[in-house]
């Protein structure tokens, strides 16, 4: 099925993660100024800047996706979504596994967050299953259903919580577009050019068979922050979604 964000130039759609700290950072997002478009803010980075380092990395100019996972009581998820977009996130992650009602308070917060502030309202995320999780994973933690009948079910929790999608491995990409429909965000990490190491993550594709199996966005980190030429490395895996075109 094809998603409204099939037109959107493919460098618009990869989420480079900034999964270390600042100062390298603050390097690599200079580097890929005028290249990238959007950086992942995670939980190494968020809490050795805090807010601060969003707020940074929008003056240069980017999207920032705060990755922080929220997972807590509803009224906790709600505070911490209304700091979030008045840090200036512009996407949100929170874990499914916390239920409807969490989401849906999450996404209230946003919502007024986003007109107190006067800006436009942030992509809200709910993660399925972490991409470095399998089956037996899954089974270590007293969970028997298959990978994808997991994620079926918590993306439908996240839609009819009226988050803007959701957050999954490219194996599910497909499936998950097909029920969540054209619009809806599928952030896929897990994603590794052809040939790069898996590291931590289970279940992987490459960039060009995310987006062609229905993803959004897809977010790459080591591939592209640990090459000796880290928008060179941006660059090929935007040059392979064209040249899969």
């Amino acid at each position: 099925m094809l998603s409204v964000f099939d037109a959107q130039p493919v460098r618009e759609r990869v989420i480079v993660a900034l999964d270390c700290d600042a100062a390298e950072a603050f390097q690599l997002a200079d580097a890929l100024w005028g290249h990238a478009s959007w950086l992942k803010v995670g939980m190494t980075l968020f809490y050795e800047q805090g807010p601060d380092v969003i707020r940074s990395l929008k003056e240069r100019g980017f999207k920032v996706f705060l990755d922080l996972k929220f997972h807590d009581i509803p009224h906790q998820v709600e505070g911490a979504a209304r700091a979030a977009v008045k840090s200036g996130a512009d996407m949100v992650t929170m874990h499914a596994m916390g239920g409807q009602e969490m989401m849906h308070e999450a996404q209230i917060g946003v919502v007024r967050a986003a007109a107190s502030c006067g800006v436009e309202t942030p992509v809200t995320l709910g993660i399925t299953v972490l991409t470095s999780m399998d089956k037996r994973s899954l089974e270590g933690i007293g969970i028997g259903l298959e990978v994808a009948d997991l994620v079926a079910a918590l993306a439908k929790d996240a839609q009819a919580a009226g988050l803007s999608g959701v957050v999954a491995s490219p194996q599910e990409a497909a499936m998950l577009r097909a029920a969540l429909g054209a619009k809806a965000y599928i952030v896929t990490p897990g994603v590794r050019p052809a040939g790069a190491e898996k590291g931590d993550q289970s279940r992987v594709a490459t960039p060009a068979q995310a987006f062609g199996a229905g993803a959004s966005h897809i977010v790459v980190g080591r591939p592209i922050t640990q090459a000796a030429d880290p928008v060179a490395a941006f660059e090929e895996i935007v040059r392979s979604c064209h040249e899969s075109d």
